[in-house]
Protein backbone atom coordinates (compact mmCIF):
# COMPACT_ATOMS: atom_id res chain seq x y z
CA UNK A 1 0.00 0.00 0.00
CA UNK A 2 1.62 3.91 -0.70
CA UNK A 3 1.49 6.60 1.55
CA UNK A 4 1.63 8.62 -1.72
CA UNK A 5 -0.30 12.00 -2.07
CA UNK A 6 -1.81 12.49 -5.44
CA UNK A 7 -1.57 15.61 -7.53
CA UNK A 8 -5.56 15.81 -7.64
CA UNK A 9 -5.21 15.41 -3.67
CA UNK A 10 -3.00 17.88 -2.94
CA UNK A 11 -4.54 20.59 -5.04
CA UNK A 12 -7.73 20.24 -3.65
CA UNK A 13 -6.09 20.42 0.04
CA UNK A 14 -4.00 23.29 -1.27
CA UNK A 15 -7.52 25.02 -1.99
CA UNK A 16 -9.40 23.92 0.93
CA UNK A 17 -6.37 25.49 3.06
CA UNK A 18 -7.03 28.78 0.76
CA UNK A 19 -10.59 28.77 0.75
CA UNK A 20 -10.03 28.32 4.50
CA UNK A 21 -7.46 31.29 4.91
CA UNK A 22 -10.00 33.62 3.03
CA UNK A 23 -12.78 32.83 4.79
CA UNK A 24 -11.08 33.76 8.46
CA UNK A 25 -9.82 37.17 6.90
CA UNK A 26 -12.91 38.39 6.05
CA UNK A 27 -14.31 37.58 9.31
CA UNK A 28 -11.37 38.83 11.15
CA UNK A 29 -11.17 42.32 9.13
CA UNK A 30 -14.95 43.10 8.91
CA UNK A 31 -16.18 45.48 10.73
CA UNK A 32 -18.50 44.76 13.77
CA UNK A 33 -20.62 47.00 16.07
CA UNK A 34 -20.45 47.33 19.65
CA UNK A 35 -23.97 47.01 19.80
CA UNK A 36 -24.49 44.09 17.05
CA UNK A 37 -22.61 42.13 19.77
CA UNK A 38 -24.61 43.26 22.63
CA UNK A 39 -21.42 44.34 24.66
CA UNK A 40 -20.81 47.48 26.19
CA UNK A 41 -19.47 50.28 24.42
CA UNK A 42 -18.96 53.18 22.36
CA UNK A 43 -19.87 53.90 18.48
CA UNK A 44 -19.25 56.95 16.07
CA UNK A 45 -21.39 56.57 12.91
CA UNK A 46 -19.95 58.18 9.90
CA UNK A 47 -21.34 60.18 6.63
CA UNK A 48 -19.50 57.99 4.44
CA UNK A 49 -16.33 55.86 3.73
CA UNK A 50 -13.84 58.63 4.61
CA UNK A 51 -14.42 58.50 8.02
CA UNK A 52 -14.36 62.72 8.37
CA UNK A 53 -17.62 63.99 9.26
CA UNK A 54 -19.88 62.13 12.61
CA UNK A 55 -23.08 62.28 12.01
CA UNK A 56 -24.43 60.13 15.34
CA UNK A 57 -23.30 57.78 17.90
CA UNK A 58 -24.65 55.42 20.02
CA UNK A 59 -23.08 54.10 23.48
CA UNK A 60 -24.20 50.91 25.09
CA UNK A 61 -23.37 50.73 28.93
CA UNK A 62 -22.37 48.39 31.63
CA UNK A 63 -25.63 47.45 32.57
CA UNK A 64 -26.78 47.33 29.17
CA UNK A 65 -28.99 50.96 28.71
CA UNK A 66 -28.50 51.53 25.05
CA UNK A 67 -28.11 55.49 24.28
CA UNK A 68 -28.32 56.46 20.22
CA UNK A 69 -28.13 60.16 18.71
CA UNK A 70 -28.01 61.04 15.36
CA UNK A 71 -28.25 59.03 12.51
CA UNK A 72 -26.48 55.37 12.61
CA UNK A 73 -24.81 54.31 9.24
CA UNK A 74 -23.36 51.46 7.62
CA UNK A 75 -20.07 53.87 8.49
CA UNK A 76 -19.05 53.24 12.03
CA UNK A 77 -15.76 52.48 14.44
CA UNK A 78 -16.58 51.23 17.87
CA UNK A 79 -14.86 50.89 20.97
CA UNK A 80 -15.45 47.95 23.74
CA UNK A 81 -15.62 49.56 27.29
CA UNK A 82 -14.71 47.14 29.98
CA UNK A 83 -16.61 47.11 33.28
CA UNK A 84 -14.82 44.67 35.59
CA UNK A 85 -16.38 46.44 38.69
CA UNK A 86 -19.57 47.37 38.05
CA UNK A 87 -22.67 46.05 39.88
CA UNK A 88 -26.25 46.44 37.92
CA UNK A 89 -29.77 46.82 39.60
CA UNK A 90 -31.73 43.91 39.44
CA UNK A 91 -34.54 44.92 37.11
CA UNK A 92 -38.31 43.81 38.27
Amino acid sequence: MSNRVTPATRRRIVLALLLLAAVAAVGLTAPRSVSAIGLPGYCQYYSDATYTTVVGSRSIGCCGQVTTTGTVTPYVRCQRVYCPAVVCPVLE
